[in-house]
């Protein structure tokens, strides 16, 4: 039985409002059309990611090429059997998004099955970019823009977004055999990353590294900042909360003096209704 459109964005909906997190909060300030074009992204996002977290998928990467193949058949105008899809075509043909962003957010996905080590800043930007830069251009487009300088801007928000979150995430990422820290920075600050796995012990290199990373990220913040100005009257809001999530997580973080090996630090979920509350008054104001 063939999804209908209307069936589909309702479906979509209830996976982005589940499963989202950061980022649903940020869709509730959208236009109606616009909230559920990002909730069919995120719903096609979201199976990108199960499947790389189903058991064999290290092995056997067959279940996310297929997911490319019925992607590529889908945007050619065949029907899919996921419930996503319908939704998923609308929004990308609504809003006139590249088709190549998602087939880098599958490579970033693949990039991810198996345990890996990142020697250069370089190699990590790469990988930053395919799983979290493709996502904010997708975001400029539905966002709507003028002027081309949001791409280059996106691009810049979506490496803030992941730096963030692998800031976040050492110690979880490095129990699945993944340290994207580049090898680079930890030898620059004497950092073993077999360490990542131990309780801290004191020692103040692991802690001048996060300092040096976070810096980093806040960087592309800052250099990102102009991009709430330059998308859609009606998204402002949606974008300004979503950089303020982010950049309060990358804050608490180092409010808590990279307290991340033994904990995941995050924010309430009255932190970010605040934040909502925020950029709806600042939209109204004009600021």
């Amino acid at each position: 039985m063939t999804t209908g459109v209307v069936e589909s964005y309702a479906y979509c909906v209830d996976v982005a409002r589940s499963q989202a997190r950061n980022f649903y909060y940020s869709f509730l300030l959208l236009p109606r059309a616009q909230r559920d074009a990002m909730c069919a992204i995120y719903a096609f996002m979201r199976h990108c990611d199960d499947l790389s977290d189903e058991p064999d998928a290290a092995a056997d990467t067959g279940a996310l090429e297929e997911w490319r193949r019925q992607l590529h058949r889908v945007l050619s105008g065949a029907e899919g059997d996921n419930p996503l899809w319908p939704a998923f075509r609308d929004a990308v043909t609504r809003y006139r998004i590249p088709h190549q962003y998602f087939d880098d957010m599958i490579d970033g996905v693949s990039s991810d099955l198996t345990a890996r080590r990142v020697e250069t800043f370089e190699e990590l930007y790469h990988y930053c970019y395919r799983v979290a830069s493709v996502v904010g251009l997708v975001i400029v487009h539905i966002f709507g823009y003028d002027d081309a300088e949001a791409l280059v801007l996106a691009e810049k928000c979506g490496i803030a977004f992941q730096l963030t979150n692998i800031i976040r995430d050492v110690r979880e990422d490095a129990e699945r055999g993944r340290v994207y820290l580049p090898a680079e920075d930890l030898r620059r600050f004497g950092v073993n990353p077999d360490d990542f796995l131990k309780p801290p012990n004191g020692e103040n290199g692991f802690q001048r590294l996060m300092e040096f990373e976070a810096s980093r990220a806040r960087g592309y913040y800052q250099a990102s900042a102009p991009l709430t100005r330059m998308v859609g009257k009606e998204s402002q809001a949606s974008l300004w909360a979503l950089i303020a999530i982010y950049s309060k997580l990358l804050r608490r973080i180092e409010q808590s003096r990279f307290d991340v090996l033994r904990r995941r630090i995050r924010l309430h979920t009255a932190e970010k209704l605040w934040i909502l509350a925020q950029a709806t008054v600042r939209a109204r104001l004009g600021i």
